[in-house]
């Protein structure tokens, strides 16, 4: 078991400060090549650092409650927790923040953190059609990790472990020590739901664009909004990690680790920019038809 060293704070500080940065980068080119399929120019690459710079300095004398204003802090509390408790780098000291023995069920916790989190803030809002979002976001997380949760308990049956890096440990050596080889079933649950967790279309049934002109981005404002803008950075890349480590070998070094995020993460990207959104209930029952009983299936094999 990994002991605790106040040395490591730091060094996870370290590690959010590249994630951060490193998701403003990645988000603005995955909205740039979302653009590119659709024949405009897209945002510039640094206009994410613009967003948050002019948030953050901006303040705001309107109240809704205490719980409207957490809302955004839970949120990213899911985001950075579920970082800070993941091993970023395996074999790396000094990049494998503060995980611990049995890390795993603390980062399915952090998972759905966040989501909570902002259910309480939307529904201290005030706002008419706030349980309409509290509705479709909860309902559409909980179909999309439930998943996530079967393929994770099917690879912890699998190599006999709740810890990441005894799993990332054993699948090295080789890319079929992979369990995208060894347990394509689980993998396969796991992307699907990813999808849903990362919320582009054709799951962005809580923002809706298309449809409604409210939701978080319009509700919350000023620094609140860029709390939440923080999150949208840090929470698909620390998912990612995740999944990274649990399915793909994880990374031993931050130019594999790049690599890694960017081609899990334009997986997202591309199936977004092919299929049209879902409404809420053909989303659920996309997950349940398909998601599900690859879960499901992989337990049992294993």
């Amino acid at each position: 078991m990994q002991q605790f060293e106040w040395i490591q704070i730091p060094y996870s500080l370290l590690t959010l400060f590249i994630v951060l940065n490193f998701g403003l980068l990645l988000n603005a080119l995955m909205a740039k090549i979302a653009a590119r399929v659709g024949r405009r120019r897209g945002i510039p690459i640094y206009q994410n650092y613009i967003d948050l710079i002019k948030n953050y300095g901006l303040r705001t004398s309107i109240t809704h409650g205490i719980m409207f204003y957490l809302g955004p802090v839970f949120r990213l509390a899911g985001g950075v927790g579920l970082l800070l408790f993941v091993p970023t780098l395996y074999g790396s000291e000094m990049f494998s923040n503060l995980s611990f023995a049995g890390d795993l069920i603390l980062a399915l916790y952090f998972v759905f953190f966040g989501a909570l989190g902002m259910a309480l803030g939307a529904g201290e809002s005030g706002h008419p059609h706030a349980a309409i979002g509290v509705s479709r976001g909860l309902s559409q997380m909980t179909m999309a990790e439930l998943p996530f949760a079967l393929a994770v308990f099917s690879v912890a049956l699998q190599y006999d472990t709740l810890t990441i890096s005894e799993i990332v440990k054993a699948q090295q050596g080789s890319l079929f020590h992979w369990t995208l080889f060894t347990n394509p079933l689980a993998v396969a649950a796991a992307m699907l739901s990813f999808l849903g967790s990362m919320m582009r279309p054709p799951f962005d049934v809580v923002l809706a664009p298309q449809e409604i002109p409210i939701g978080p981005p319009t509700e919350y404002h000023s620094s609140y909004l860029a709390l939440m803008q923080t999150n949208r950075m840090i929470f698909p890349i620390a998912k990612i990690v995740i999944i990274m480590n649990l399915f793909f070998g994880g990374a031993t070094n931050w130019p594999i680790f790049f690599a890694k995020v960017f081609l899990i993460y334009l997986f997202a990207v591309f199936v977004g920019v092919v299929f049209p959104r879902f409404r809420v209930e053909q989303s659920i029952r996309w997950f349940l038809i398909w998601a599900v009983p690859l879960g499901v299936l992989a337990i049992v094999l294993v």
